[in-house]
């Protein structure tokens, strides 16, 4: 495997030289994302939305970075929202879903090919349809064939979807708060805002890295086989996102998890042969011998709003996961409202990886077997 270098990391010259693709740009982009979107967004085309009452449902058709919109709306309701809120990320609607169920679309380019097959089938069966994506799109125009049907656009510009995450999740949180199934004033998501802005601040590319915390962990990652679990809907989400986008920027395989569930069958892997340094060859010399065998590092995405439970077994977890030689990095959310929370969590995942790839030595933009992919089965 591949030696992260450190000494890259702590040269901004050298930073944006890796990045052609601007993501460490678009990841600083995050905070004003939400004030965008707060400013853009249709407030007519929400009351419309909202005249029609609470649905019996919310279900959210999206894939990658624009299906995650879905999961941050979930994680914002909770499980204490008076609806079902699911995110459907395949062609085919539940049978169970139709004119009593809100249908919530979001693509960020608009011509996500499992996103039009759904809001199609969504529109034939009477489904309440909203569709959050660019104007002019085979989305908006799928949407607005219905009477019913309400477009939200929104100006992702050279954006990749992924880098949209605020951009799309917030007309999401707006039309929440207006169906009255989840209290996300505009207030808590300029508060989130200000909270990305902050992270940004103590992570970017000028902060060293022995002051940086994404810097820090990025580069611990890189070389390693990351498990990454959450406490609570904020913190699952956010280990969810963090996956997605070591998946998708630093190229790495990632395991994430959510406790307790995990605590019931991936903690067993501390047992395995990629925990610890059992098996390495102290006599390696990593420069001449290679970096040697991958290893097990866990992240603990810890939410500020645990339930006892799932606090014991996060601290139970990292000292049975230490007393093996896996190393642990914890991550706390910062406190407030549930947005604020989740925006605090999911800002440093996705800092953490940009610097994860560019250690590694990895352009974190492109996404080649992705777009191999989608012109294979064009």
């Amino acid at each position: 495997m591949t030696l992260p270098d450190d000494q890259v990391l702590d040269d901004v010259d050298a930073l944006v030289a890796a990045d052609p693709g601007m993501m460490l740009r678009a990841t600083g982009d995050a905070g004003a994302q939400v004030r965008r979107a707060l400013a853009g967004i249709d407030r007519d085309a929400v009351r419309r939305i909202a005249a029609d009452g609470r649905p019996r449902s919310v279900v959210v058709v999206g894939m990658g970075g624009s299906g995650i919109s879905g999961d941050v709306l979930a994680a914002v309701c909770g499980s204490g929202c008076p609806v079902l809120v699911t995110t459907i990320r395949d062609y085919t609607l539940p049978g169970w879903v139709g004119p009593l169920d809100l249908v919530l679309a979001v693509s960020c380019s608009g011509s996500t090919e499992e996103t039009l097959n759904v809001a199609a089938e969504a529109v034939k069966r009477g489904c309440r349809v909203v569709g959050v994506g660019s104007a002019g799109s085979p989305l908006e125009q799928t949407v607005r064939s219905t009477t019913s049907g309400v477009f939200l656009a929104v100006d992702a510009g050279d954006l990749m979807p992924r880098a949209s995450l605020w951009l799309l999740a917030t007309p999401l949180l707006v039309v929440a708060n207006a169906l009255e199934i989840a209290d996300v004033p505009d207030s808590a998501l300029e508060r989130a805002a200000d909270v990305l802005d902050s992270v940004a601040t103590e992570c970017g590319v000028a902060v060293p890295l022995a002051d940086n915390p994404a810097k820090i962990l990025g580069l611990s990652l890189a070389g390693s086989l990351p498990m990454v679990w959450g406490t609570s809907f904020v913190g699952d989400l956010a280990a969810y996102r963090m996956a997605c986008q070591f998946n998708e920027n630093a190229k790495l395989p990632v395991v994430f998890g959510a406790i307790p569930e995990a605590n019931h069958n991936q903690v067993v892997s501390l047992d395995g042969p990629f925990a610890g340094s059992a098996g390495d060859d102290i006599f390696r010399d990593p420069f001449e011998d290679g970096s040697g065998p991958a290893r097990l590092r866990l992240v603990l995405l810890r939410d500020t709003d645990e339930h006892p439970q799932d606090a014991r077994r996060a601290d139970v977890t990292r000292d049975i996961a230490e007393r093996r030689g896996v190393a642990v990095h914890v991550v706390t959310a910062r406190s407030g409202h549930v947005v604020e929370r989740l925006a605090s969590l999911t800002a440093i995942a996705d800092w953490s990886s940009v610097y994860a790839a560019i250690a590694l030595g990895i352009d974190p933009s492109p996404i080649g077997p992705i777009n191999e992919l989608k012109g294979r089965i064009a």
